[in-house]
């Protein structure tokens, strides 16, 4: 799995207990964040057990299934001859882990799934083991898939359930829900108005990437305080340049030479110039990134974003920069994408001149503190400096719209930083060699 990511939904098994299977065949599916991946076996053998089901949420290193695998038996009994004690530990393990499965089982009985609410047999169990009853437990508020209970969020429910009231449904189908929570003696009103729903109306499910996006995005705007900076950037020596080499780079290099790479090498040389714009912030904590890895933001068939990642793109040249975003954009297309490819972003651009856009004010990708929105290039009349004086000329101009997180990025930097990148697309050499 990807460095950052420690959790992931079982979606489907491609397996059934009894069925044969061979090293790197795939036996189930998971979803993380945004990536549907395919889990192979490392081995050859025989699915004998399933510890999870469909749409369990598993930590990263837990044991999902057990495989018996084959061997010979003579060789196996020698090897328990010589090391005996081994044996006895790895017997007293299975039992340890056996006994510890059923008195998980067994502890969480009282509390059940109820409604569109499931409950993974770990939180049933922290649930049993810490009297928090089943109106409690339907009422706490989850972070995981369709708003799913997980270990954190109990956790972080029991630290402060001392200081928090009981919660009462109200139910009410013509007049807002109106919820009053007193904390620290501070009352808080949220209110949620009901949608009314006329006869040909369609009533459409949110998708699963869906959800997550709108709850990524909604985290962002509570967690970071977003500020935008716009500054526009001549590029007719890119425009005039590119035109002049794409198609002998697409003859030797059998790859589309897009304006995205040339706007990525930008965006790196500026990160590399202002490191404290390739940061996170944890807490009170500021954490310099040593890696400058670009996240790309990529729009999907379905509508929905994805944004894969280019690891140390400071360290590309034009062409390799140019092979990994058409990579990574095309396996976004196709859905290939791996968990890794989109882990460990440490800035993003975002592309909205794809639609027309001559600017737009982009959301931060947590736990990132930048974001870098591309506007459309467009053919303009601008005013042109020479030494002989200024004139009226076609020009080929773009916005570039910078989001940054005003808890540690002020405004000088914001700025000192996009005008960076327009500094660098403005000097392109209309002579460069690639």
């Amino acid at each position: 799995m990807g460095e950052s990511v420690a959790e992931a939904t079982i979606t489907s098994w491609l397996k059934d207990v009894g069925d044969t299977i061979e090293a790197d065949e795939a036996v189930f599916e998971i979803a993380t964040d945004k990536v549907d991946s395919e889990v192979p076996s490392e081995v050859d053998g025989v699915l004998v057990e399933k510890l999870f089901d469909v749409d369990d949420v598993v930590q990263v290193g837990e044991t999902i299934a057990i495989i018996e695998i084959s061997g010979d038996s003579a060789s196996l009994t020698e090897a328990s001859k010589a090391e005996p004690v081994k044996q006895e530990a790895t017997s007293e393990a299975v039992a340890q882990v056996e006994k510890t499965v059923v008195v998980a089982q067994e502890s969480a009985t009282s509390i059940v799934s109820s409604g569109d609410r499931f409950y993974s047999p770990l939180v049933r169990n922290i649930a049993k083991k810490e009297g928090v009853s089943q109106e409690e437990l339907d009422t706490m508020p989850g972070s995981g898939k369709d708003g799913r209970v997980t270990k954190n969020d109990i956790l972080a429910y029991l630290e402060t359930r001392s200081s928090q009231p009981k919660q009462v449904k109200v139910e009410a189908k013509e007049t807002p829900k109106v919820a009053v929570v007193q904390s620290n003696g501070a009352a808080k009103k949220t209110v949620s108005t009901p949608v009314v729903v006329s006869g040909g109306d369609e009533i459409m499910e949110m998708t699963r990437m869906g959800k997550l996006i709108a709850h990524h995005m909604v985290e962002s705007v509570q967690t970071s305080a977003h500020v935008q900076s716009f500054i526009e950037a001549d590029v007719t020596n890119i425009w005039n340049w590119r035109k002049k080499v794409k198609d002998d780079f697409k003859k030797r290099e059998g790859e589309n030479l897009t304006f995205t790479p040339i706007f990525m090498e930008a965006v790196a040389k500026a990160l590399r110039d202002f490191p404290m714009m390739n940061i996170s912030l944890q807490g009170d904590t500021i954490i310099k990134k040593k890696h400058i890895n670009l996240g790309m933001a990529a729009a999907l068939p379905n509508g929905n974003l994805i944004v894969p990642v280019i690891k140390d793109a400071d360290q590309l040249n034009l062409v390799g920069m140019t092979k990994k975003v058409n990579d990574l954009a095309g396996r976004a297309r196709d859905n290939k994408l791996k968990p890794d490819d989109i882990s460990g972003g440490t800035y993003t651009v975002t592309n909205v001149g794809t639609f027309g856009s001559i600017m737009g004010t982009p959301i931060i990708n947590q736990p990132q503190v930048g974001i870098l929105a591309l506007g459309a290039i467009r053919k303009v009349p601008a005013v042109v400096e020479t030494p002989d004086g200024d004139f009226i000329g076609i020009r080929y101009r773009m916005f570039l719209s910078h989001s940054y997180d005003h808890r540690v990025v002020n405004g000088a930097l914001g700025g000192q930083f996009v005008k960076a990148v327009k500094d660098y697309l403005e000097a392109w050499d209309s002579d460069r060699e690639i």
